[in-house]
């Protein structure tokens, strides 16, 4: 089992692990980024963090693995290999999280949902609503690191890696922004 200190490590190696003034993809401002794209570059890291996560998620006895485009498709690709489930993902049409590309899902189906970075938790509870509005259960969620700030649903079971807690700020409470040093950089996908 990897621990907090070696999924630090392997972001700092990879440069993963960035610092500055973000604006992160939920709007927030934050001191660090991570950068999760240069860490799944590499297919031996991408299989051990994906192996991990499906260690320790396979007791939801998930069907598939569902994912946000863009960040949560190849480490949720890992984890359904590991798993041996499907691995579908979800991306934005018109700014809205849909299901498309001809994945579907069923009420049989217990879904896992796995996520690169859960900062805020949205995109997280928007796979939770459209697996719902299919008829689905979601039997947990899951992430390389949770950066200790969503409470995504009550009873579900979170499995992560990492939890990092990693300040992030409103605009008017951002002190990088007050201080006008450090240029802001928006790094996300959205």
């Amino acid at each position: 089992m990897l621990h907090t200190e070696q999924i630090l490590d392997i972001f700092k190696r990879t440069g993963a692990w960035q610092e500055g003034h973000f604006l992160l993809s939920s709007g927030l401002h934050s001191t660090a980024y991570l950068q999760c794209a240069l860490v799944l570059q590499y297919p031996d890291l991408a299989r051990q963090l994906g192996d991990e996560l499906g260690r320790l998620s396979k007791n939801a006895e998930a069907t598939c693995v569902v994912s946000p485009a863009l960040g949560g498709i190849i480490i949720g690709y890992e984890v359904a290999r590991f798993l041996g489930v499907r691995a579908l993902f979800c991306e934005r049409e018109q700014g809205k999280m849909t299901l498309r590309r001809g994945f579907k899902v069923t009420p049989g189906d217990r879904v896992l949902i796995i996520e690169d970075v859960i900062t805020t938790g949205k995109s997280t509870r928007e796979l939770i609503q459209i697996m719902r509005k299919h008829g689905t259960a979601v039997v947990g969620i899951g992430a390389i690191i949770n950066r200790g700030e969503a409470e995504i649903e009550q009873g579900l079971p979170c499995y992560c890696l990492a939890t990092m807690k990693i300040p992030t700020y409103s605009k008017k409470q951002c002190p990088l922004c007050r201080d006008k040093k450090i240029p802001l950089i928006k790094p996300g996908s959205r």
